[in-house]
């Protein structure tokens, strides 16, 4: 566990989050890496978070026996406290409404109009407590033709676009390989949250974030977006190609492949010169970033002919001596194994003393601040263990039997 006395960013902020499986507790998680105390509400009919059972990877307790921390929800929950409330019941609501009195932000992300019925949606916290800043997250949106659809990041990644651009180009549209419209989803409600906050401090008034997962994904298709907005052209899948600059891909070598990123003109004449290319270099059908994307075919068979006898680690030496951007291919565990990895700290064992090592490793937060560090003070909590500690800290009546 990695606590220290120093100040946090975002210490005595006070998150209900009332969010599950990703994109909602993605954004909590990274408050309360900053310090906020994020109170985690979970339904004791499903047992807590969907992702608790997601598996097949659990730590396990000292019987060897699995616990509800699947490795997915360890992904996005430390530094949460976790209490059981059953917000179907009179008792629960009455618990959100306390806590949502003490609250500085409140996240969730039931369906649209979904908290209505139980006097706990942005329209009625708002009413009651107007320096509250509440978000929403759903699939569509609040509003729109889509907004009772169900949100999911396969979902979310096939409407808004981003499979049409992934995978190989004779092949199918493909999802990224984690849930990426989720967890940028859950980036942009951190960003949306802390600048209501801002407002909040200035003016005293709190207010309404409605964030989709399909807006958001849509926001991110960046530079192939305004591409198609510019020209009226749809984007193509290329694979590890890219559609702007020319040689930004991966290529085979004689033992693996390995990823060259030639940003302008000077890098591509240093790249000739060292791997047997150097007439290209003077070749006007390729000195130039705009000729090599229109000979990008003919281009890149002469650089796999070049590249296919030689080791990677020889490619790399040869690009690295005149500073070209070249790179591997890590395997997960050749990534946060690396040196760079340990450098930095990208990995945290967090203590977990219901759990048989004692202890679980989790990705760490990237952000490294010189004043107000990440802290990791609470590993990824059993569903309910922090119930009482909550219900005391807050003042809220005993759970009745």
């Amino acid at each position: 566990m990695v606590v220290s006395d120093t100040p946090m960013a975002l210490d005595g902020l006070v998150v209900l989050d009332l969010s599950r499986i990703l994109a909602g507790p993605t954004a909590t998680q990274i408050l309360g890496d900053l310090g906020a105390t994020v109170i985690k509400v979970e339904n004791p009919k499903s047992k807590g978070d969907d992702t608790r059972g997601w598996g097949p990877n659990y730590a396990m307790d000292a019987d060897g026996k699995r616990t509800d921390l699947s490795a997915y929800f360890m992904a996005a929950n430390r530094n949460k406290l976790s209490i059981s409330v059953d917000l179907s019941t009179a008792e629960g609501q009455d618990t959100i409404r306390h806590l949502a009195a003490r609250a500085d932000v409140v996240v969730e992300n039931y369906k649209p109009g979904g908290l209505a019925k139980y006097g706990l949606d942005h329209d009625t916290l708002l009413k009651a407590h107007p320096a509250l800043v509440y978000c929403s997250i759903s699939g569509f949106g609040q509003t729109g033709p889509n907004r009772e659809q169900p949100g999911y990041d396969l979902m979310a990644q096939g409407y808004g676009g981003i499979m049409s651009l992934t995978g190989a180009p004779d092949g199918p549209p493909m999802k990224v390989g984690v849930g990426i419209a989720d967890v940028m989803c859950g980036m942009y409600a951190t960003i949306g949250i802390l600048a209501a906050l801002r407002h909040r401090d200035a003016s005293g008034e709190g207010q309404h974030i409605d964030l989709s997962l399909v807006d958001a994904q849509m926001a991110w298709l960046i530079n192939e977006g305004t591409n198609f907005l510019t020209s009226g052209t749809l984007p193509e899948r290329r694979g590890n190609a890219h559609p702007n600059i020319v040689p930004y891909d991966a290529f085979p070598c004689a033992d693996g492949h390995v990823l060259l990123a030639v940003g302008n003109d000077a890098q591509f004449a240093r790249f000739c010169d060292v791997v047997g290319l150097e007439r290209l270099a003077h070749d006007p059908d390729y000195t130039t970033n705009l000729a090599r994307i229109e000979n990008r075919v003919t281009l890149t068979k002469l650089i796999t002919d070049a590249l296919a006898p030689l080791s990677r680690d020889a490619v790399l030496a040869k690009c690295h001596s005149v500073k070209v951007p070249a790179g591997p291919i890590h395997t997960v565990a050749e990534a946060l194994h690396s040196d760079q990895a340990q450098a930095r700290g990208s990995v945290v064992k967090l203590k977990a003393t219901n759990t048989a090592k004692g202890s679980v490793d989790v990705l760490a937060n990237p952000l490294k601040f010189s004043r107000t560090p990440v802290q990791y003070r609470h590993a990824p909590p059993r569903f309910g263990q922090d119930t009482q500690k909550v219900f005391d800290m807050f003042g809220i009546p005993p759970k009745a039997e």
